[in-house]
C-alpha cells in the first residue's frame, strides 16, 4: 500500500477506537503529512500508531496521543497556542491547520531547526518554532489563549499558569518518568480547576539546569 493509504487506515482506526471525533480535527490528520515529520529511516512507519524516535532521545508522539490532545484542546480559529517541546514539528503542524498562531519552544537546537524546516516544507506559515527553555514558557507573545505540553512535567509550571489568559486552559502530562496523567488545568477568574484524563507516557520535559 501507499503512503495514503496508510494515512487513510490509520484515520479510519483512530475513529473506530474514539480518538478522532470532530470533523475539523479529521481533515486536518488528512491534511497533514506525517511522512515529513518522521526521520527517512522510519518512513515505511510514518503511519503506525506508535511513537518513533527522532533523535536527542526524543520522539513524535503515537498518532492517538496527538488525536487525544488536539481534541481535549478544542483549538478554535482565533486562538494563539503555546506548545512545549516542538519535537519534528508535527503537533504544532496539525494545530497550524486549526488556529490562529502557533509559538513551539525546544531546548534542543538540533530538533528546533529539525522542526522548523518540517514545518517550513509543510507549508505551515503560522507556527514560529523557538529554541529554550520550555518550563518558562515563551513570555514576548503570552497571554496565550491555550499551552499544550508534548513531554512528561512534575509539575504545571508557575511560568505557564502565568502567561495563560483567563479562560483558557493548559494540557499537560504531569508525572514522573515511567507514568503520567494528562491533565486540563483551567483558569478561572478565582484560580484553576483540574481534569484528569487517564494515562500516558511521554518522553520528560528537559530544562537548562538539567
Amino acid at each position: 500500500m501507499g503512503i495514503n493509504e496508510d494515512r487513510e487506515m490509520l484515520i479510519s482506526k483512530l475513529i473506530g477506537e474514539g480518538y478522532l471525533k470532530s470533523e475539523k480535527i479529521i481533515e486536518t490528520f488528512r491534511e497533514v503529512p506525517r511522512e515529513m515529520f518522521v526521520p527517512e529511516s522510519d518512513l515505511a512507519n510514518a503511519y503506525g500508531d506508535y511513537p518513533l524516535q527522532i533523535g536527542c532521545g526524543q520522539t513524535i508522539s503515537a498518532p492517538h496521543m496527538v488525536a487525544i490532545m488536539t481534541e481535549l484542546l478544542r483549538p478554535h480559529k482565533t486562538e494563539n497556542i503555546l506548545e512545549i517541546g516542538s519535537g519534528s514539528g508535527y503537533q504544532a503542524a496539525i494545530l497550524s491547520k486549526l488556529v490562529k498562531n502557533v509559538y513551539t519552544v525546544e531546548l534542543e537546537p538540533e530538533l528546533a531547526q529539525t522542526a522548523a524546516e518540517n514545518l517550513r516544507k509543510a507549508g505551515c506559515t503560522n507556527v514560529s518554532v523557538f529554541e529554550g527553555d520550555g518550563s518558562r514558557g515563551y513570555p514576548p507573545f503570552a497571554p496565550y489563549d491555550k499551552i499544550l505540553v508534548t513531554c512528561a512535567t512534575p509539575d504545571i509550571m508557575k511560568a505557564w499558569k502565568d502567561q495563560l489568559k483567563e479562560g483558557g486552559w493548559i494540557i499537560a502530562p504531569v508525572g514522573g518518568f515511567y507514568h503520567q496523567e494528562l491533565i486540563l488545568l483551567k483558569k478561572t477568574k478565582d484560580g484553576f480547576e483540574e481534569q484528569r484524563h487517564g494515562g500516558c507516557i511521554f518522553v520528560p520535559l528537559r530544562n537548562e539546569r538539567l
